[in-house]
Formats: C-alpha cells, structure tokens, sequence
C-alpha cells in the first residue's frame, strides 16, 4: 500500500477536506482529514490496519491503544491483526486514561494507534496513561502523519501517509484574517 493509493481511498471517500477547520489541537488549517468516512468501511480499516501491523511484526506486542474517538477502530482493528487485546483511553479533565475496567499489566509491551497526527499532542497524551499503568510504549502507527515537522515520539513511528498542511495559531490564521469562521469537525470540544 503506497502513501497514494491511502491518499486516493480519502479523496474517494470524500474525506480529504478543503475550507477553514480548527483542529483537535487548537490550531487552524485549510485541510482537514476525515478519517472516520474512511474507517467506517470495516475493508479499508482492515486493510490499513493489516499494513500498519506488518510494519511491528518483528516487535512483542501485548496490547494496542488508541484515543477515543479517532484511535478506537484502528486500535482495535491492528490488535486483531496483531492476535493481541485492543483498549482504548478516553479524555478527562487530567488528560487520557483507561476506562471500563481496562488494564495493563505492568511490563506490557504496547502500540500506540492513531488515526491522524498533527502535533501529537492526543498521542502522547496515551503514551503517558499508559506508562503511568506500567506499560512500555514500544512504537507509534497511524494512517495519517500530516506533522508540520516530523514528530518525536521516542519510539518508532510508522503512518500509511503524510499530507502537507499548513497550520495556524488563530491569532496568525490567514483564513481568520479574512473573516471565515473556523469548522470544528474533529472528536473535541
């Protein structure tokens, strides 16, 4: 799977978005990338998660976590591919956390799943709910890595695709300056 043919399933699915959005982290960009229009046909989340599986096959992992929302069906999906246990965190006040009577065992060698990075911010948000429960964050995957700069996790890190975007502070947002209203589509408030 090439980063073009990930790129032609998101315009094909009409989830390659052009306007005014305000991202999960704050900032504003011209593109935005749906990837729940994507996720929601069990094929495509299959096959994403299969490629991005076989990316870590060669590493012990026990368990992959996701971020609730965009992280759970990827999560879920790598960890069957994987044979392994797939949870997700969810957001509180103090950040990410595991819920639902979810664990990790101390030691547990685990993937952090993603469906898209622009800062990182909601990853290592999941990174630090799992190592404050003993787990070992062995590695990073996600379908979309559309970082302004390449992204340090501290472990490896593997996407499908990268897609330049340009991102803006509001205060610096050309979009803003015009007079357009910034979208929110993504999962936060």
């Amino acid at each position: 799977m090439t980063q073009q043919d990930v790129i032609e399933i998101f315009e094909k699915n009409k989830a390659l978005l052009t306007g005014h959005f305000k991202l999960s982290s704050g900032l504003h960009s011209e593109k935005y990338l749906q990837c729940a229009l994507v996720l929601q046909y069990p094929k495509i989340a299959e096959n994403f998660a299969k490629e991005l599986a076989s990316r870590f096959s060669k590493e012990k992992i026990d368990l992959v976590v996701g971020p609730a929302l965009g992280g759970v069906t990827l999560a879920y999906e790598i960890a069957r591919a994987l044979g392994v246990r797939g949870l997700f965190t969810e957001r509180q006040e103090a950040g990410m956390v595991l819920r639902r009577g979810f664990a990790i065992e101390k030691g547990e060698r685990v993937l952090v799943a993603e469906d898209v990075v622009t800062t990182g911010g909601s990853t290592k948000e999941v990174m630090d709910a799992v190592e404050k429960l003993g787990g070992v964050v062995v590695g990073v995957a996600s379908v979309i890595n559309r970082s302004s700069g390449e992204v340090n996790f501290g472990v490896r890190y593997e996407y499908l695709a990268r897609v330049k975007a340009d991102t803006f502070n509001e205060k610096d947002c050309p979009m803003c300056k015009l007079g357009t209203q910034a979208v929110k589509p993504g999962s936060r408030k």
